[in-house]
């Protein structure tokens, strides 16, 4: 049995509560539950109540001095940041392919090169177990130090069975080994391996006969991705891929539009799928087939920003009635970040959200995108006690100081994890 805590006069309480289970879109994605005051209670680190300090202190009289006490004046306290997309296991580096760029090379001219998600391929499947376990613990540490608290991961670097089992056997034992919550994704489907170049069908009959029956049969995943883009999966192959992942139990994501509209928002809304990601490209018609689906629309800012391409565009779909979500994408090619303060930086700068619906895309509605928001994502009684104390007054300011990491303190289900 630990001690209470009480957070007690936070300037500003974040609480992201609301009365729906589903993600929040369009006028409710502002909505954050503020609290002035603000003050929660901690038990074996689960959220007891939520409300002014003056409302707890009454409550808790005779207990008060049983609890470690936590002094919020003039700091925001949110929920823990949910990031529901990233490649965060993965072997080896590619910082030269940096270079390559800023000297003109686009995405598929390094992936055409031997680059690019091959190259990580390559360096994943000479790693060794430990190796990888090893490299992934010091980035979620980072994570955790900007205030992430759960973490989804793809596979998707091996693309043959040995080195995907290999990732989601890491992730597995990332689980019990570090704090933060990892949330694992088959991504067999991330490119087509050069072992079955001019044979893709014959690869997706390989992803479904031979890797999925294991993934489903060693509990290795919750959810089943796919990359549908012209030059790697198309629509038909993608929707092949995620429908059997379906028979095993797996929820659909796709990776969609990044680079050309190719139909894969509408593919996402027709096949049921909990999010599309990327969606740099989509659609007006996808988007509006994402809207009338109820898809979370994943977008990543800061692989735009460091791919120097043209930012999804958040404010449009966020308008149409689609529920947004925001996320590092952290992978060695085009998005190697572990900030998601950054992040939320960047989508209201380059995807005109408002720093309210940013702090929504990367709590609720992010928890949301990895089927969490019974868990986390907001504050409120019950939930996991993953809060986070940022060092500035309220939640404007934290979007406009931007690419500074302000986070002060983080607690995982009730214990202090970073001061």
């Amino acid at each position: 049995m630990t001690k209470p805590i009480w957070i007690k006069h936070a300037t500003q309480l974040a609480t992201l509560e609301g009365k729906g289970k589903g993600p929040r879109s369009k006028e409710a994605m502002s909505e954050l539950g503020l609290i002035e005051d603000g003050s929660l209670w901690i038990e074996n680190g689960i959220i007891q109540a939520v409300g002014t300090t003056n409302d707890l202190e009454k409550r808790y009289a005779e207990k008060l001095h049983t609890a470690d006490v936590v002094e919020a004046s003039n700091h925001l306290v949110t929920p823990g940041l949910v990031d529901p997309h990233t490649h965060v296991v993965y072997g080896g580096s590619r910082e030269r392919e940096f270079e390559m760029r800023l000297e003109g090379a686009t995405y598929m001219d390094i992936m055409n090169a031997g680059g690019g998600i091959h190259a990580t391929t390559r360096m994943t499947r000479e790693a060794i177990e430990e190796e990888l376990l090893e490299q992934t613990m010091s980035r979620l540490d980072s994570f955790l130090a900007h205030g992430v608290t759960m973490v989804e991961s793809k596979s998707g670097y091996g693309m043959n069975l040995e080195t995907e089992l290999k990732q989601l056997r890491v992730m597995k034992e990332l689980q019990q080994k570090h704090v933060i919550d990892l949330v694992p994704t088959f991504m067999g489907a991330h490119a087509v391996p050069p072992e079955f170049k001019g044979k893709e069908d014959e690869f997706v009959d390989y992803l479904i006969d031979k890797m999925l029956p294991i993934v489903a049969e060693e509990n290795l995943a919750e959810f089943n991705d796919v990359f549908c883009e012209k030059g790697v999966f198309t629509p038909e192959q993608s929707k092949r891929i995620l429908e059997a992942g379906k028979e095993y139990g797996l929820v659909p994501k796709i990776h969609a539009d990044e680079i050309e509209p190719y139909g894969g928002a509408e593919l996402a809304a027709k096949i049921g799928a909990v999010s599309a990601e990327h969606l740099l490209k989509a659609s007006d018609e996808g988007i509006h087939a994402m809207a009338k689906a109820g898809t979370i629309a994943c977008l990543l800012p800061a692989t735009a920003l460091y791919l120097r391409e043209e930012a999804a565009a958040g404010r449009k779909m966020i308008d149409a009635g689609v529920p947004v979500a925001i996320s590092t994408d952290c992978n060695p090619g085009s998005s190697p970040t572990t900030s998601m303060p950054l992040v939320m930086n960047l989508a209201c700068i380059l995807m005109r959200l408002t720093p309210a619906e940013a702090l929504t895309a990367a709590t609720y509605n992010a928890a949301c995108a990895i089927n969490r928001q019974e868990k986390v994502g907001s504050l409120e009684v019950g939930k996991q006690a993953d809060i986070v104390l940022w060092d500035v007054k309220n939640y404007q300011e934290l979007q406009y100081l931007f690419g500074v990491n302000h986070v002060k303190a983080v607690w995982k289900k009730g214990v202090k994890v970073v001061e």
